[in-house]
């Protein structure tokens, strides 16, 4: 099993694990408030017993110790009301009841819709209930799942979140270490093939003259080869400047790209279509950095061509702007991606290729996005028909 499988199931037991203790919780809680309710239930029956009892003795001198008892519940509000519904008294409303009988009747029909069940106690002359309702204890109590929850949703989120950006920290310094070593092994190689370049310009350079031709198509070759080069420096360059605030210049877009593509199309099947916009076309001005902006470009462009099966069918892209956004659109004629893949496209891994390490699209957003603060997405995609991939950069006015 690979380290991204042991990952996922980590998380599924954590889960599994988390879920257990908030159902556990839930049903402890749940156990308390309801032994807490009969409590009080036993409680409200003594306070009522007690009151019975006093007003039955109908002795003057145990009213001080009858109301004792009553102001002794501080927590259970209770009303005390007659068969008819008249009431007798009320207890823990946090109101002068005296002048309140009018609070006191409107709580009394909301306990007898709403509240639990009341206590009943007869006489021969008259039959009594008390209702009484559920402490603000019991009520802090049932409420405490809930909170408990919220809580245990805030901490699995933060912790997530915190996971997630320490990986992609790690992730980020990996890469950035990977291109600046990745640029500065690319550059003993340049400098070597660069002298050695000049080494032959400087042998041809004494050809006779009856071997012209011969010297014309070397130097050609040789041309070839220092473009070659340059572009290895390019690369080594982009690579470099990976994990640093790059510059951002002002530069046509439509230049920008029809120089990429002039590049890609020379190195690419002559059965390839590229469509372009018209040469005569006004400039739309973006801030980008040209070595990165791109090596992105090329990077989607040649996916596209690897999309091309047979090496037949058209690579097109065109340029808008659309709500402060210069919009690029890069399409092609290719096998397109499964609807389930689009969305992992640009995830570091990911290739449709049997040889590479599928960083390519990633990187291609993280210089987009982070640097260029734009974004990069799949616009459209169907099997069998091709992709199109979009981005949209800021103008000055959007940043």
């Amino acid at each position: 099993m690979d380290h991204k499988g042991q990952q996922s199931h980590w998380k599924i037991y954590l889960g599994i694990a988390g879920i257990l203790i908030l159902l556990i919780s839930l049903v402890y809680t749940t156990y308390l408030a309801q032994r807490l309710q009969e409590g009080e239930r036993n409680k409200a029956l003594l306070l009522f017993n007690a009151y019975q009892t006093f007003k039955d003795a109908d002795i003057d001198a145990d009213v001080t110790l009858q109301l004792t008892i009553f102001e002794n519940n501080k927590d259970i509000p209770i009303i005390v009301a007659t068969d008819a519904g008249e009431v007798l008294f009320g207890k823990n409303f946090g109101i002068d009841l005296d002048t309140n009988r009018t609070f006191l009747q409107q709580r009394l029909n909301r306990l007898i819709a709403k509240g639990p069940m009341p206590i009943s106690l007869s006489d021969e002359s008259a039959r009594e209930y008390i209702y009484y309702q559920n402490s603000k204890l019991h009520e802090l109590l049932t409420y405490f799942p809930i909170i408990q929850l919220l809580l245990l949703i805030a901490f699995v989120s933060i912790g997530f979140i915190s996971i997630n950006n320490a990986r992609k920290a790690e992730q980020n310094r990996v890469w950035v270490g990977m291109a600046k070593e990745t640029a500065h092994q690319l550059g003993t190689p340049i400098s070597a093939i660069i002298g050695w370049i000049e080494h032959l310009r400087t042998s041809f350079a004494d050809v006779p003259e009856a071997l012209t031709d011969i010297k014309t198509q070397q130097n050609e070759v040789l041309d070839e080869m220092q473009n070659d080069v340059d572009r290895l420096d390019l690369i080594a360059d982009r690579f470099s400047k990976i994990g640093s605030a790059p510059a951002l210049t002002t530069v046509d877009i439509y230049t920008q790209l029809r120089e990429i593509t002039n590049y890609i199309r020379r190195r690419a099947s002559r059965k390839i279509e590229f469509i372009e916009p018209r040469f005569d076309t006004p400039p739309l001005m973006a801030d980008i950095n040209a070595p990165l902006f791109n090596w992105v470009i090329e990077n989607i462009m040649r996916n596209a061509l690897d999309a091309l099966e047979d090496g037949t069918g058209s690579i097109a892209w065109e340029v808008t702007m659309h709500n402060g956004y210069v919009e690029v659109d890069i399409s092609d004629s290719g096998k397109g991606i499964a609807p389930s893949k689009i969305k992992t496209v640009f995830e570091p891994g990911y290739t449709t290729k049997t040889r590479g390490w599928g960083l390519g699209l990633s990187l291609a957003k993280r210089i987009i996005e982070n640097y260029h603060k734009g974004k990069i997405f799949v616009k459209h995609s169907k099997v069998g028909e091709g992709t199109t991939f979009a981005i949209h950069l800021p103008t000055k006015s959007n940043k």
